[in-house]
């Protein structure tokens, strides 16, 4: 049972208490995806604390259990850290092959319910389910039923938000974390969504949680109350607008279907920094090899190639491309990341480097014209890059490579242990520091 600021009930497992008619759209969540695929096949370490995480020396935290939450493990924090945090953690190595084959099971399984189905990342999709309820019930029934499914069939939990927009349903399965569920009727919106601070709004970031602090708002309703014109002013034009939508609840985007995901890429940590270009180039013509398959396997092509680079002080940067032609091919993500590369200077020691494909749009949408000027898309490659899919399907990732990519060498002067990094393992975070209800 759960209480608005109010008092008013906005979510209950008795399931007839709520006018849910309206919430329509449901974001599920896994909880604590990749530790519990682990937990599936090592049941004697539930109920301990356990993380999936590179061991390496510069090995990060993927997912851990919440047992080791507790200790303020979290993802994306170096495994080192981890293990300073909670003493004696399990710590196992990431098994990208068997996540991916757990998502496909659970995006079949949200497909079964509706074929409206927008997956964000391995582990979350939102839902548009105003299709189903004339046969399966209302809204409520529909997601308790889902998440019964998901336990039964595959051993795995899930947390479902719903509502009858995309941001309330997703902060609705945030404040639900772990293993719940809750719905929010538009009338209670308002109820649920003021009292929390500014962050727990979508683009709010650090920067802009100090601007809106520094305003004096520390609350959503705050927000919601002040001028929308004055909020334009201070946070930009576009953000202003946005932020004062959100705070109000309003928000007036659907579900959408046209792709399958919403960016596919690889990234690599290195075992010691580097500021070699030569090296930098080889790592990201592999990852956009990775990229470039992936975004094939899917029958996706993305229009814009992101390039993410983080510096030995942990600094990040992201630069991007928009192609004049959506792509797949690897030699085309490649040179442009290079280029993208290359504009910020190779002065500064690497620890990070990242590539994704962006825009997505099916491949039966893309005209199969040429992109003037660029090699990689001549005829013949396509079809040579199709041939090294099949073979690496039949017989691995390193059956068939490019001669610049054998014995690839570490980063120079320090060349111990390269760390594989964890490619298009896209989210896995349930940290929720801003939420109350976690």
């Amino acid at each position: 049972m759960g209480q608005s600021a109010n008092g008013r009930r906005y979510i209950t497992d008795d399931l007839e208490a709520i006018d849910d008619r309206l919430c329509t759209i449901l974001h599920v969540d896994m909880d604590a995806f990749f530790a519990s695929v682990e937990l599936r096949r090592r049941p004697e370490l539930r109920g301990r604390p356990m993380m999936v995480a590179g061991d390496s020396g510069r090995g990060v935290v993927l997912s851990a259990t919440y047992e080791a939450r507790t200790s303020g493990v979290r993802s994306a924090m170096p495994t080192g850290r981890a293990k300073a945090l909670c003493p004696g953690i399990i710590v196992i190595e990431p098994d990208q092959a068997a996540y991916r084959e757990a998502s496909q099971a659970v995006m079949a399984i949200f497909g079964d319910v509706t074929p409206l189905v927008e997956p964000l990342s391995v582990d979350e999709a939102f839902l548009d389910i105003s299709g189903a309820r004339r046969l399966a019930g209302r809204p409520g029934q529909i997601a308790a039923r889902l998440r019964t499914r998901i336990r039964d069939e595959l051993g795995l939990t899930a947390t479902v938000g719903g509502a009858a927009t995309k941001f309330i349903a997703k902060l609705a399965s945030g404040l639900a974390k772990p293993d719940g569920l809750l719905l929010v009727p538009p009338d209670h919106v308002l109820d649920l969504l003021h009292p929390l601070p500014v962050r727990a709004l979508w683009g709010v970031g650090p920067k802009t949680a100090q601007t809106l602090e520094a305003l004096g708002l520390s609350t959503v309703g705050e927000m919601a109350a002040m001028d929308r014109a004055s909020l334009m002013r201070h946070v930009g034009r576009a953000t202003g607008a946005k932020l004062h939508d959100l705070a109000n609840g309003l928000d007036d985007r659907s579900v959408e279907t046209v792709s399958t995901e919403g960016s596919i890429g690889a990234e690599t940590t290195f075992s010691s920094d580097t500021s070699d270009r030569a090296f930098l180039n080889r790592e990201l013509l592999a990852l956009a090899e990775k990229t470039a398959r992936r975004a094939r396997e899917a029958g996706l092509r993305g229009r814009t190639v992101a390039l993410k680079v983080r510096f030995e002080d942990f600094s990040t940067v992201s630069r991007s491309v928009t192609l004049s032609t959506p792509t797949d091919l690897s030699g085309v993500i490649h040179r442009t990341a290079a280029e993208l590369l290359a504009k910020l200077g190779y002065g500064r020691l690497v620890r990070l480097v990242g590539i994704r494909l962006e825009q997505l749009v099916t491949a039966d949408q893309v005209s199969e014209q040429l992109e003037l000027g660029v090699d990689d898309d001549r005829p013949g490659w396509r079809e040579a890059e199709g041939a090294l899919d099949r073979v690496t399907a039949r017989f691995g990732s390193l059956a068939v490579r490019r001669a610049s990519l054998f014995d690839r060498p570490n980063p120079p002067l320090e060349g111990e242990n390269r760390s594989s990094g964890h490619p298009n393992i896209t989210k896995e975070s349930d940290s929720g520091a801003d939420l109350p209800g976690r």
